[in-house]
């Protein structure tokens, strides 16, 4: 039967959890995710477990953050003053806002603490510095 390599384009049903078990994210409710392996659109973690995998195999697998979304960085976080927002956002804990960075280039935050006037921004991907354990489920190559 034919396995999946590089430069194969694959169907992958998958469902995320953290190792504590509370799930992410899943296809399992849609349409697989299609992807070409190789192509740098997927975690690596997750490209490798799909390589030599036959479509209707089946596994889980444990991604250590450094072939998911990498470590969580310090110097990803940053503390600002309340006055340096807009005067149409209030911040709040949790909420995700997209600011600009000196390039131009957008730049997702999330705020993760307010004390006082000093507002925390987290840069990182949510899930950095997190091992991730998928179920995957090779569904076709195409």
């Amino acid at each position: 039967m034919t396995q999946a390599q590089h430069g194969d384009t694959v169907k992958v049903h998958y469902t995320g959890k953290l190792e504590d078990g509370s799930q992410f994210d899943t296809s399992t409710t849609g349409e697989p995710l299609e992807f070409t392996l190789g192509d740098g659109q997927i975690i690596p973690g997750f490209e490798n477990a799909i390589i030599g995998m036959a479509p209707g195999d089946a596994k889980t697998v444990t991604i250590p953050s450094q072939e998911a979304y990498g470590e969580h960085r310090d110097d990803m976080v940053i503390v600002v003053n309340k006055a340096q927002f807009p005067s149409h956002i209030t911040p709040e804990v949790g909420q995700q806002l997209e600011m600009r960075q000196a390039n131009n280039q957008p730049l997702s935050v999330v705020i993760t603490d307010i004390s006082g006037e000093d507002v925390t921004l987290d840069a990182n991907h949510p899930l950095a510095g997190k091992d991730l354990v998928f179920e995957l489920e090779l569904v076709a190559i195409v």
